[in-house]
This record gives structure tokens, C-alpha cells and sequence, in this order.
């Protein structure tokens, strides 16, 4: 670990990675702990997998005179050739936090995808092989969960380096980078090096498209800590590993501390498409998907597009983790050609829930900072049994919050 970390209220914390020797899974998680994640956090969080014969190791070595740490995962196999399917009952039964299971999701999200394209098979149907094996599944959540004990709330990328010559696979020899690695890296930036080894590997590029917001030099943050992460072997001319730099940035986005009165900004992706050949009913289904697959909101908007025609764009807001799972449902549901993403920042209002009585039935009221407004599906729902306009419900539940909560809640 190269600097202490220093935790500070109401910034969002970045994470960077620099790929100048590609990405694997044990590399990043090796990084991560390097950074300094504690290692009895990231073991207590392991362990609810629901899987057995497992160990995990923070090695100290040297890379071409860099310190760096391995990520040493030893396994004992039971031989299972896991399906997505299996996968995403690993993860539910586990019951990771809500950030570490929507990562850990998506990465293997990425890869069925992928390796449905490349076998013609439902992602559902894909046997994963050696991915799916218990060190696979051990580098994709402990990398999740290193990320959420380090309070990660936005990864960013480097370029990613491959190598070149041929790797040998469960389907045999494939050419390297592998046909799943390069299907994965579609739209991020890759350079390739005559290097005759598998610098970059199906799960780190899995890694990266389920958590990178974007891709390209260091982004503008006070740096706190670095960490390397150690590839299994040696390279000649230049250092096997991956580095990691952990910062902050201001919630306000930029010099100096944000104000106390102010909420921290939370890093989203903003995914949008535009449809002008769409019916109405095929636009409110692909809002309604997008918020059954996790999307924070979603909605379209009226425009006027090219040679006079009306048309829609469809908006949604997700966590950055969801990103590329939105982006493959927002372009399937839609039958879109393409999808622009950006980072955003929201800074949401502190609210909750609370509950009082209409006429005998319980209404939920959102509470924030002076404004209390009654949940409409519950108005909604009340209103038919009382047999009153949903919006004399309203006020009548907004009215018993505050009576009983006091003016100005």
C-alpha cells in the first residue's frame, strides 16, 4: 500500500485502474487488497457464497521492481460445469450487499451475453467452464466486495493492452486476446503488444464492463492511495500487474469542501436512444423493463427528428454497475441501433417512508426536507375502498403525517 486512505464525508470515491499490462481477475482483486481492503471484511463477505473448498491469499511479490500483491485463490473443484443460471443462484442465496450483488451480476451478465453470441446459445443456456469455476466466481465477487469495503463509487479505466499469439481454452486454441475477451472490449479503447501471453483475460474484461463508467487517462481527483495487483508470471521488458489509484472528488465536482446543507452527488449512468419507428405500447414497455431490470428512472420524450418525423427518445438513470445490462436491454427492447451513455451526477434529496391511517387504511407518505407527498398507489388503492377522489386521499394522509410529525416536518 502506497499512502494511507483518507475517508471523507460527501465525495464520491473513484477508483482508476491503469491496464499497461492488460487486466485478469486475480490482478484487479490482488490490486484492491494491495489498496489496502481489508482482508477479514473481504473473507467475511466471501463466505456467504454458498460454496465450499476455498481459500484466498494476499501474497507480497516483486514485479520488474515493483511491490505488488497476488490474490493467490486455491480451490478444491467439484468438476461443475456452471450455467448463468446457476451463477445467479449462487449470487441470490449468498445475499451480498445491494452494490456488491448488482456488480458480481453483471459481470457474469457480460460474459453470458458474450459467450451466447459466440456459441449461438440463450445467455441462460451458456456453460461457463472454466468460468464459472469456484476461482472465477471468487475474483468476480471478491473484487465487488473489495471495491465496496474501499467505499468505491465510480471505477474508471486506461486503455487496455492485449497480447498477441494463441491461448489455450475449454474449446481448444483460440487466438489471444480471446474472442471473448474482444467482444467484451467492444468500444473501449485496446492496444495491442507483441507479447505472446494472455495479457487480458474474459473476466477482467468482464470486471471492467460491468463497473467502468468510461475509459481514458487518470480523471481529475485528490489521490489517496495506489495499489498493484501481480499477474501469476514474469514479463520480460515491463511489470505484470495493474495499478490501481483510489481518489476523491468533490460532490460538488469541483475545489474545496461541498457544503454541509448540500447532498453528496451520487455517480449514474444517463443511457439514452432515440426511436422514431416505435408504437406507443413498444415504447412503455421498454420504460416498464428498464425499471424491472433496476433502472433508478426511465421515462421518453416527445421530439421532432430527421425529414419532419416524430419520434421518442427513451431515457433511463442506473448505478454505474448496471450500466452495460441496461444498455443490452434498453437495445433489445427497443430494437435500437445504438444507445449513447454518459456519466451524470445526481444529487438526490434525503427522504423516507413512514405510514399513517385514511379512513381506517394505511397510506405511505415520502417524507423529505419540508415536503411530505402521499405514495399515489396507495392513495390510489385507498381511495377505491373509501370511495374518495385519490387526491382528497392525499391530502387527507399528508395532513395526518403532519399533525402528528408537527408543520414542516
Amino acid at each position: 500500500m502506497r499512502s494511507s486512505r483518507q475517508d471523507t464525508a460527501g465525495v464520491a470515491r473513484i477508483a482508476w485502474f491503469h491496464c499497461f499490462a492488460g487486466i485478469a481477475g486475480d490482478m484487479v482483486l490482488g490490486s484492491l487488497l494491495d489498496a489496502g481492503a481489508d482482508e477479514s471484511e473481504l473473507r467475511a463477505l466471501l463466505a456467504r457464497l454458498p460454496l465450499e473448498g476455498w481459500s484466498i491469499e494476499a501474497v507480497p511479490v516483486m514485479r520488474n521492481g515493483i511491490a505488488a500483491t497476488r490474490a493467490v485463490v486455491e480451490v478444491a473443484e467439484d468438476g461443475a460445469a456452471r450455467t448463468f443460471a446457476d451463477i445467479r443462484a449462487i449470487l441470490d442465496e449468498a445475499r451480498l450487499p445491494r452494490r456488491v450483488q448488482r456488480r458480481s451480476l453483471a459481470a457474469f451478465s457480460a460474459l453470458a451475453e458474450v459467450e451466447g453470441r459466440l456459441h449461438r446459445r440463450l445467455p441462460d443456456q451458456v456453460h461457463f467452464h472454466e468460468l464459472g469455476g469456484h476461482d472465477t466466481i471468487i475474483d468476480v465477487v471478491g473484487t465487488a466486495a473489495a471495491l465496496e469495503v474501499l467505499a468505491v463509487d465510480e471505477v474508471t479505466a486506461s486503455a487496455v493492452r492485449t497480447g498477441t499469439g494463441v491461448v489455450r481454452t475449454a474449446h481448444g486454441i483460440l487466438p489471444n486476446p480471446s474472442p471473448a475477451a474482444l467482444e467484451l472490449l467492444a468500444g473501449a479503447p485496446v492496444v495491442g503488444l507483441d507479447v505472446p501471453v494472455e495479457l487480458t483475460t474474459p473476466t477482467g474484461a468482464a470486471l471492467l464492463v460491468a463497473s467502468a463508467s468510461g475509459f481514458g487517462p487518470m480523471p481529475a481527483m485528490t489521490v489517496e492511495v495506489t495499489g498493484y495487483g501481480a499477474g501469476s508470471s514474469e514479463l520480460d521488458g515491463m511489470p505484470n500487474c495493474i495499478q490501481v489509484v483510489l481518489g476523491r472528488r468533490d460532490a460538488a465536482g469541483g475545489s474545496g469542501q461541498p457544503s454541509a446543507a448540500e447532498p453528496a452527488a451520487q455517480p449514474l449512468v444517463l443511457l439514452e436512444t432515440n426511436l422514431d419507428d416505435a408504437t406507443g405500447e413498444q415504447v412503455a414497455d421498454t420504460v416498464s423493463a428498464l425499471l424491472e431490470g433496476g433502472a433508478l428512472d426511465a421515462w421518453s420524450t416527445p421530439v421532432m427528428m430527421k425529414k419532419g418525423r416524430p419520434g421518442q427518445v427513451v431515457s433511463c438513470l442506473a448505478d454505474l454497475a448496471l450500466g452495460h445490462q441496461l444498455r443490452l436491454l434498453l437495445t433489445a427492447e427497443s430494437g435500437s441501433l445504438g444507445v449513447r451513455a454518459q456519466v451524470v451526477e445526481r444529487y438526490a434529496a434525503p427522504r423516507r417512508l413512514e405510514s399513517v391511517e385514511v379512513g381506517g387504511e394505511l397510506v405511505r407518505v415520502k417524507v423529505s426536507p419540508g415536503r411530505v407527498k402521499a405514495e399515489h398507489d396507495d392513495a390510489a388503492l385507498a381511495a377505491a375502498t373509501l370511495r374518495l377522489p385519490v387526491r382528497e386521499v392525499s391530502r387527507l394522509a399528508e395532513e395526518a403525517w403532519r399533525s402528528i410529525d408537527g408543520p414542516g416536518g
